[in-house]
């Protein structure tokens, strides 16, 4: 368990770790369901970050190559306007404009 977690994370963690096990889980596979189980309700509230919304991508990594949301990150950075309607091919554009 993470250091992180408060009390009521990690009780939940064992209970549902405990009730994979009874429904015939193996221990590891159990661990992994239970952690999986409380970091994403840690993601819903806002406790940790998202990886989908979070970066920009790799740098050495072509701006074709990049997901969208990782395009739309990057024009954030640059501070460009009108982002949020742009697609995927205008957003590349953009960040090539300001580079």
């Amino acid at each position: 368990m993470p250091d992180a977690w408060n009390e009521k994370e990690e009780r939940q963690y064992e209970h549902i770790k405990e009730s994979a096990r009874k429904s015939g889980k193996r221990a590891e596979r159990a661990s992994e369901i239970a952690a999986r189980t409380v970091n994403k309700q840690r993601r819903k509230q806002g406790k940790t970050p998202q990886k989908t919304t979070q970066g920009t991508g790799n740098p050495n990594t072509k701006l074709e190559d990049r997901t969208k949301q990782e395009l739309y990150n990057r024009a954030r950075q640059l501070n460009i306007g009108g982002r949020s309607k742009m697609n995927k091919s205008e957003l590349v554009d953009a960040i090539r404009e300001k580079n």
